[in-house]
């Protein structure tokens, strides 16, 4: 590897490191900026006993500056110590691990929905462009960006669920395709914007490839569509769709709050939810470093990804 390239990654590496530090000082803040004593937050409604008081007194440092304080919040977090739920009184990171195991699944499977959907519909678009077939397509995808995900998870639980009895209406299931049938439903609803906004992509970034003079000169080579399509259009299309798939991975991994809680799913979401309500303060610090961390690390590897596909790219970033 280049030392250019090498020098580029630990730029980003150190970037990556200093704002998961800001983030977490704007997380570890969450606990002062919440309204009423810092102590009677933690008790949670539990009885204030003098003994109770002077527990989380010195469990959290009250007594200490804000900074003090922080120091060693950040020292426990980094080595994965959240801390305990006020409702539960278990472990952070325990919790946040169990629940992470069925978002992972959900947003993982509807990132692939959204891919497959989008770059095969956006495709069909563009090879048929200006037809009914990419009106109606194009028509669907401005369907597909307005409905929020909620919406369109109770439609879809109504219809394949409730009314069609497809697919099961709530739970996970236990094994791999007893879950993969029943997060079909809740990865679909929040595939579906996802996918209209890679469709949209694909379908602009093709029509452009498709009109480039090495196209042309392919054509009339008698290069077969096929082939022009697979190597040489697609591979130029799809850069910018490997950028926006990096957001979309964050966005279906840590945007699926509403679906979880649509379809009572034990995920991460759904979980963080429930502890801004209750005002669980350690889960929601937790959590929300968690899904900071995760968009940060996407984030990270959508980057080398996008170096890794295009030389020029790489060497354009690496020289600036």
């Amino acid at each position: 590897m280049r030392s250019d390239v090498l020098w580029y990654i630990g730029r980003r590496l150190l970037a990556l490191s200093l704002l998961m530090l800001v983030i977490s000082l704007g997380v570890f803040s969450l606990l002062y900026i919440t309204p009423g004593s810092i102590v009677y937050v933690l008790l949670g409604g539990h009885v204030a006993t003098p003994a109770v008081l002077a527990a989380l007194t010195e469990q959290y440092h009250l007594n200490d500056p804000f900074i003090v304080q922080y120091a060693h919040w950040l020292g426990g977090a980094v080595q994965l110590d959240f801390g305990r739920s006020i409702l539960t009184n278990q472990p952070v990171l325990t919790s946040i691990l169990s629940r992470l195991a069925v978002t992972a699944f959900l947003g993982g499977l509807a990132f692939i929905l959204a891919v497959v959907i989008g770059v095969g519909f956006g495709t069909l678009a563009a090879l048929r462009r200006r037809s009914t077939l990419d009106r109606s397509i194009v028509g669907l995808s401005v369907v597909g960006v307005s409905a929020p995900p909620f919406a369109t998870g109770l439609l879809l639980l109504y219809v394949f669920g409730v009314v069609l009895t497809w697919f099961p209406v709530y739970g996970i299931g236990s094994g791999f395709f007893s879950r993969l049938e029943h997060l079909t439903l809740p990865a679909v609803a929040l595939a579906f914007t996802a996918a209209t906004l890679i469709l949209k992509l694909t379908r602009a970034a093709l029509v452009e490839v498709l009109d480039q003079d090495y196209i042309v000169f392919a054509r009339a080579r008698g290069v077969t569509p096929t082939r022009i399509l697979t190597k040489y259009a697609l591979r130029d299309a799809l850069i910018p769709v490997v950028t926006a798939s990096g957001i979309i991975l964050a966005y279906t991994l840590t945007g699926a709050a509403l679906i979880e809680v649509t379809f009572s799913l034990p995920g991460l979401g759904s979980y963080l939810v429930d502890a801004v309500v209750n005002k669980d303060v350690p889960v929601v610090q937790g959590a929300t470093l968690t899904i900071a961390d995760i968009i940060l690390v996407i984030n990270l590897i959508t980057d080398l990804v996008y170096l890794a596909i295009d030389p020029r790219i790489r060497f354009e970033r690496a020289s600036a």
